[in-house]
């Protein structure tokens, strides 16, 4: 209503409570329900687009990944028949809702979750293994050299134990890692006795600091040490497995490569040009050394995920060019298919002289998968 009495009017909205008399305790605004029912199926279209076939692909990793967290946030540690369980259970029941529209990609979530917290589990019961929790002198060790390690000052092997004997030792390790006279390492694949003191990993020497003892527990490492008197290599009790041998091809592989580049390239450029391709930096001199570590350059002698994706990418690049440049072959070729099988395959060759160091595996890991959903996706 419009009031009169003043020079200039106001409108106001019509209140038809006050021909009742009295004032709703809850007035419902007109055209609410409308609106709600609008905006529900709204809603209901767009949940419709979002989880049309492909779309909600990506959530899985999150779902993943939430169940990793969860299995690092709980108190006790799960048993593994439990979260195997839980993980088959949520398979099953996205089997059963595959004809749902709404059900099953609710299904596939949860199951993915329940992937992530299995994974934690299954993880875990594969790595553990004894840690020495005191410190041991005078222990008689004896088994197969994994690992050697060639530095500065000394040399430094891993290996995988058949025997062990001590006083006051309450476990039994699977592997130890030990440092040798330089120039005194067998190679891998030998079976080596010696006398050793060993001390458990070691801690953080400060609060954030780096974990040696959480590093060698990944490993698989339960104790480091270094040699006392020397190191006899004897005849093995049994053949070698698998493993070692596949240890022994790449060992045997390094030490020609390095062999070859060090007679081509004589002085630190040799060396330098073989730590970028077999990790081996025993080579350099102490100057070039030092001057790498004072300029921040040190981080480029070593064999690295970044490394993998440089070249991984170049070859990618180059071969996909040179491949668009023979029109008879691409136009009738999935060119992108056939470059990313060559990229993966020389990627490979790259890495097999490194493959025991964690950094350029997982760069190719990681290589490998964005290659296969590349060519999934093409």
């Amino acid at each position: 209503m419009i009031e009169r009495g003043r020079s200039r009017g106001r409108a106001e909205a019509w209140r038809p409570w006050i021909a009742a008399g009295r004032r709703p305790a809850l007035a419902w605004p007109h055209g609410l329900t409308d609106f709600v029912r609008r905006a529900a199926q709204r809603v209901r279209e767009w949940a419709a687009v979002e989880s049309a076939p492909g779309r909600l692909v990506p959530w899985l990793a999150i779902g993943f990944g939430s169940g990793t967290i969860i299995y690092f946030a709980v108190e006790r540690e799960p048993a593994l028949s439990a979260a195997a369980l839980v993980l088959a259970a949520t398979v099953a029941a996205a089997i059963l809702c595959r004809r749902r529209p709404f059900a099953f990609p609710a299904c596939v979530g949860v199951a993915a979750v329940a992937a992530g917290f299995a994974t934690g589990a299954i993880k875990r019961e594969i790595i553990a293994h004894p840690v020495l929790s005191a410190a041991a002198w005078n222990v008689e060790l004896a088994g197969f050299v994994e690992v050697r390690e060639e530095r500065e000052r000394s040399d430094r092997v891993v290996v995988r134990l058949e025997r062990m004997s001590g006083p006051r030792l309450s476990e039994h390790l699977e592997r130890v890692r030990v440092s040798v006279r330089k120039g005194t390492a067998p190679a891998v694949g030998s079976f080596v006795e010696f006398k050793a003191r060993l001390s458990p990993p070691l801690e953080p020497l400060r609060p954030g600091g780096y974990d040696f003892a959480r590093d060698m527990y990944f490993q698989r490492i339960g104790a480091s040490g270094f040699v006392l008197g020397s190191i006899r290599t004897v005849e093995a009790p049994h053949a070698p497995g698998l493993r070692l041998r596949f240890s022994m091809l790449v060992d045997g592989t390094r030490e020609a490569i390095d062999k070859r580049i060090r007679t081509i390239l004589p002085g630190d450029n040799g060396a330098i040009a073989s730590a970028l391709i077999t990790g081996k930096r025993d080579t350099i001199s102490t100057p070039v050394n030092e001057a790498m570590y004072v300029s921040g350059l040190a981080h480029v002698l070593s064999i690295s995920g970044y490394h993998m994706a440089v070249v991984a990418g170049i070859m990618f690049f180059t071969l996909r060019a040179l491949f668009a440049l023979m029109p008879a072959f691409g136009n009738r070729h999935p060119i992108k298919k056939c470059v990313t099988a060559v990229e993966m395959s020389w990627v490979f060759r790259l890495l097999l002289p490194n493959c025991y160091q964690s950094p350029p595996f997982q760069g190719r890991s990681h290589r490998c998968i964005n290659g296969r959903g590349s060519v999934l996706l093409h």
